[in-house]
């Protein structure tokens, strides 16, 4: 990884009708990171990718794909994008597909080589119409790769995989990055971002509420989580417990938010209400949903089923 960017957004606003999609946006992507982005509907996302891949112009502020004007970029083979429109054509081979949109590029990568981080070679003379699911995104993937680029740009790249080909993919977007090449996606995947992201940017109302790592996102975020069994005891009493800040009760179970769990603890054995205790560190759903809780219209929905938008 170097200082240099790769991708840069400079005070970017972008408006649709009445909605103001991006915001004074500043974000700036060295080249060999892997960044996710995240939000909840409306966020952001799929506005800040058009607007870095050309797709849309700003309003005002400036986009820039390794110092030059996204088309520009894109033309040269550069950037490598998959979108979550398009289909590839189902009639022609993995192989000819590949083969003939590395054509369209001055140095594209070796078709050989695109097949293999792909993870395709075994299948480069199937017809892509009659590839399962986590196959064909897969050729998408590869055809992403066939202009030879630096960054790969993915919009909700796994949303309609099961979980073993979204494990194949990341296993292929991994062999890409560690090229030294540079990965920027959005996912409505919580674990996906924890897991194969260097850094997550949290966009909300079309700003940025949180830049970080992972590991700094949840630490700063402070705090753990306590779930208690309440065997049919009122939960009136937990939002007064020493160090507890959120309560929530699904059923016969709370779960309480707290910036002192041993605290917590003790005032729920003193209350004998210790029944399936379990205590963990903040997972980054719940970091994610306290940094986005202004804009929540059901905090009561898993973070990771939250559905993409623009």
């Amino acid at each position: 990884m170097t200082n240099e960017p790769a991708a840069v957004l400079a005070t970017v606003t972008k408006t649709y009708g009445s909605v103001r999609a991006a915001d004074g946006l500043d974000l700036t992507i060295r080249r060999g990171e892997t960044v996710a982005l995240l939000g909840r509907n409306g966020a952001g996302k799929s506005t800040a990718i058009g607007l870095l891949l050309g797709l849309d112009t700003p309003d005002s502020g400036r986009a820039e794909l390794f110092g030059d004007p996204p088309a520009r970029a894109v033309a040269a083979g550069r950037v490598g994008a998959m979108l979550q429109e398009g289909r590839p054509a189902p009639r022609v081979t993995v192989r000819e597909l590949v083969g003939f949109v590395a054509g369209t590029y001055p140095e594209p990568m070796p078709v050989a080589d695109a097949l293999a981080l792909a993870g395709l070679t075994a299948l480069a003379d199937r017809r892509v119409g009659g590839l399962s699911g986590g196959q064909a995104q897969r050729v998408r993937f590869a055809v992403a790769l066939a202009g030879n680029p630096g960054l790969i740009v993915l919009d909700e790249p796994t949303s309609a995989l099961d979980v073993e080909a979204r494990g194949v993919f990341w296993a292929a977007m991994r062999g890409y990055a560690r090229r030294g090449n540079t990965v920027l996606f959005s996912t409505h995947y919580l674990e996906e971002a924890d897991a194969f992201a260097d850094r997550i940017v949290v966009l909300d109302g079309g700003r940025i509420v949180a830049d970080d790592t992972p590991e700094r996102l949840k630490r700063t975020a402070g705090g753990a989580l306590v779930a208690v069994d309440l065997a049919g005891a009122p939960a009136a009493f937990l939002s007064g417990l020493p160090g507890v800040t959120e309560v929530e009760v699904r059923g016969d179970r709370a779960r309480l938010r707290t910036d002192d769990s041993d605290a917590t603890v003790r005032a729920l054995a003193a209350r004998d209400a210790i029944h399936g205790l379990e205590v963990a560190p903040l997972s980054l759903d719940d970091v994610f949903l306290g940094l986005t809780r202004g804009h929540a219209t059901d905090r009561t929905r898993p973070a990771r089923e939250l559905e993409p938008n623009r």
